[in-house]
């Protein structure tokens, strides 16, 4: 049986953060609400740009791809990382802003984040022991939540549980602009302790292969 999750605050480097109690057992299990709108430097893509299309409005094919808001360019560089009290690893994408608060590790740029934190539990999880025990908390501790799917997968690293939904972010500092989230949160297991990765964007970004590379990445030390 999972116990009482424990309230924790995941306080993001660019207005992100807030994290909230849940419930899980034999365990203390952070489940934190998305981080949300970009920051203050961060800026919003236009509609169109006029360098992707030619004088009579036809697509240049020889024209920089342009990416929507929020989608992790293909290019991206990720780099090796291990948390401070080590035990796993994994790749992260370079230049992206670290934030280090309540046994969590935050990664964020813009519009995007990754959160990583490791607990005790007695157990792995499975797809029943997330929708008994932790929905119910990830739902009331995400604004505008909208439930997605509970399923077993697996990764380079072995067997994980993954929960989706989608929920707003936090409000950008400056302009007040809330985004709604799509929401990935892996769980991985093994010999007593429990990895959560959260990975978020905007609704709609492309970005399933990027988080793919953070996911398959993910390796016990």
């Amino acid at each position: 049986m999972r116990s009482r999750i424990r309230a924790a605050a995941a306080i993001g480097t660019i207005g992100l953060s807030v994290a909230l109690g849940a419930c899980s057992a034999g365990k203390g299990t952070n489940v934190a609400a998305p981080p949300g709108a970009a920051g203050p430097g961060a800026s919003t893509p236009s509609s169109a740009d006029p360098a992707s299309t030619s004088k009579g409005g036809a697509v240049d094919p020889n024209a920089p791809e342009q990416n929507s808001a929020g989608d992790i360019p293909d290019n991206q560089v990720f780099v090796p990382y291990t948390p401070p009290d080590g035990g796993y690893s994994l790749k992260v994408p370079e230049g992206w802003a670290r934030t280090e608060t309540a046994g969590a590790v935050v990664f964020t740029d813009k519009l995007n984040s990754i959160r990583m934190e490791a607990t005790p539990a007695t157990a792995a999880p499975t797809v029943d022991s997330a929708r008994r025990d932790e929905l119910p908390a990830i739902a009331q501790a995400s604004p505008k939540y909208e439930a997605g799917k509970v399923t077993q997968l697996k990764r380079k690293a072995g067997p994980a549980v993954l929960i989706t939904y989608r929920a707003d972010g936090q409000p950008n500092e400056v302009t007040g602009k809330v985004i709604h989230l799509d929401v990935e949160r892996y769980e991985f297991w093994r010999n007593g302790t429990e990895v959560i990765l959260t990975l978020s964007g905007p609704q709609g970004a492309d970005n399933v292969d990027p988080w793919k590379i953070v996911t398959d990445s993910f390796s016990w030390a």
